[in-house]
């Protein structure tokens, strides 16, 4: 009998769904592109019954694929874009107002005061968060102070809560279901990540009710059943996007670390069972919980690496496809001086600063649009070496390698250049459909279809790995020239 498992993997642009075999192998998969909308500047918002409308979309087609029975399915995986938060009313299941994504600098007034209070530390201290527009707290209280009558209706428990996985499960199970994992419970910077429970103290700080927010549970659990096609199909594994493509990537053990290249870029590095708390900017999450037992992890996030590939395109018009990344940026003069400032919605780890704006730095009348591609590609990788170096000083971990997975890792150029900034082993994967498989792993495991060993135990997933070439003098001049830069504009805004 064959025996299946279907991911939905939800993300900032697209929906997707896979399915996987008992071997692991992809019989088929979709994807749907949502729309996103920019009301104001630096606002991000998302319509999320049209989310969910793509989810059964794609759902729709990889179940009437010739060779999925529904039936087989033996469990669903959900991985999902964090933060993003959505507000709905209990009796109906209907938003109350557009999804607040979590790139959006909408609510950085909220933010602005809750650090006039003096309460950052003791936030990140709970949440291993520091305070910022990018987690969902804040965005939970800006739609309840933006909507007539919503913080009344959410006291009296009318109103419920969720990141995108809890708004899927919600819908997938007829609302029967309010829940979510820890992994995606602690980007709210709501979630007390040493207890594992909504902080009482942080929801009286922002007036948020406790009855609108879900039941928190293990990252392999039983998230409640869903009907598709006629079959009743239980929902066993549920990550964060980022939590998944660590798992993904095999990096199960304290000290190995990813980086994932997408809209935005995310390194995670595991850090075992005790819980890392930064001093120098990044964040301290919960990777997964499996069998009552946590695992952590220090992050660094920052919020422009593919979506400003997307913004060359669409509003600059300098490219017309990704695809001519590397052939604009090698034509490039290598010492040309140009350099980016990747702030399109702000600076994440370690600067953290909401108010920032994206600039070009260096520009003369020689300056072509393959210098602009350069730059845009080397600020992504600069973004990155400074993260990796805050983790190894943090960790007294010493990185032996990088692992890396999403959209922008195709490009031969970039990883050559992390390869070279890093002075690290750079290893790409044969798929890079990673934060899905991950996920699927996680809920084939938890239904019994397979192993952590028979995936994880002598699997080679790397495709190609990349060694680093540029000489120590030529790195730390280009990263002190690039910080230096980054500098100038956090003192102007």
């Amino acid at each position: 009998m064959k025996q299946l498992i279907l991911t939905i993997d939800q993300g900032t642009t697209s929906s997707r769904a896979i399915v996987y075999d008992q071997a692991g192998k992809t019989i088929c998969k979709a994807q749907q592109e949502i729309n996103l909308s920019f009301p104001r500047p630096g606002w991000v918002e998302v319509d999320a019954l049209e989310l969910w409308d793509s989810v059964v979309s794609v759902l729709n087609t990889v179940l009437s694929h010739p060779e999925v029975e529904p039936r087989f399915i033996r469990a669903i995986g959900i991985t999902n874009q964090r933060e993003t938060t959505v507000i709905w009313e209990r009796e109906t299941g209907n938003p109350i107002a557009a999804g607040i994504v979590w790139q959006s600098r909408q609510t950085a007034d909220i933010c602005n005061q809750l650090r006039s209070e003096g309460v950052e530390e003791l936030i990140r201290a709970k949440t291993g968060l520091p305070i910022d527009p990018y987690f969902s707290a804040t965005k939970i209280r800006f739609i309840l102070d933006s909507v007539p009558g919503a913080q009344l209706r959410a006291e009296r428990g009318e109103l419920l809560f969720g990141t995108i996985d809890s708004w899927l499960i919600w819908k997938l199970t007829g609302g029967r279901e309010h829940v979510t994992d820890c992994s995606n419970a602690s980007r709210t910077m709501l979630f007390n990540i040493h207890d594992l429970t909504w902080d009482e103290e942080l929801l009286r700080l922002l007036n948020i009710p406790a009855q609108m927010l879900p039941e928190v549970k293990d990252s392999a659990a039983n998230f409640g059943q869903t009907q598709l096609h006629g079959a009743n199909i239980p929902i066993l594994a549920v990550l964060g996007d980022q939590q998944a493509a660590l798992f993904g990537q095999k990096c199960l053990n304290s000290g190995t670390a990813k980086a994932t290249f997408g809209t935005g870029g995310f390194l995670l590095m595991n850090t075992g069972a005790d819980p890392i708390l930064s001093q120098t900017g990044l964040l301290t999450t919960i990777a997964w919980r499996i069998d009552n037992h946590s695992t952590y992890a220090l992050e660094g996030s920052f919020f422009t690496a593919g979506s400003a590939v997307t913004w060359l395109r669409d509003r600059l018009r300098l490219v017309d496809d990704p695809g001519e990344l590397d052939q604009l940026a090698q034509a490039a003069a290598t010492d040309n001086g140009v350099y980016f400032i990747p702030a399109l919605s702000g600076l994440g780890t370690p600067w953290w600063n909401d108010r920032a704006r994206a600039s070009f730095m260096g520009m003369t009348q020689g300056t072509g649009k393959e210098e602009l591609v350069r730059a845009i590609l080397e600020a992504v990788v600069f973004q990155a070496a400074t993260i990796v170096d805050a983790m190894e000083k943090e960790s007294a971990i010493e990185l032996q390698e990088l692992k890396v997975d999403g959209g922008m890792v195709k490009s031969d150029f970039l990883m050559s250049f992390l390869s070279d900034i890093l002075n690290l082993e750079i290893n790409r994967p044969q798929d890079f459909e990673v934060t899905a498989f991950g996920v699927s792993v996680l809920a084939g495991i938890k239904g019994g279809l397979w192993s952590y060993e028979q995936f994880f135990g002598s699997s080679n997933l790397i495709a190609t790995t990349f060694y680093p070439q540029m000489s120590s003098v030529e790195r730390q001049a280009r990263l002190s020239d690039w910080r230096s830069a980054v500098d100038t504009i956090c003192s102007y805004y």
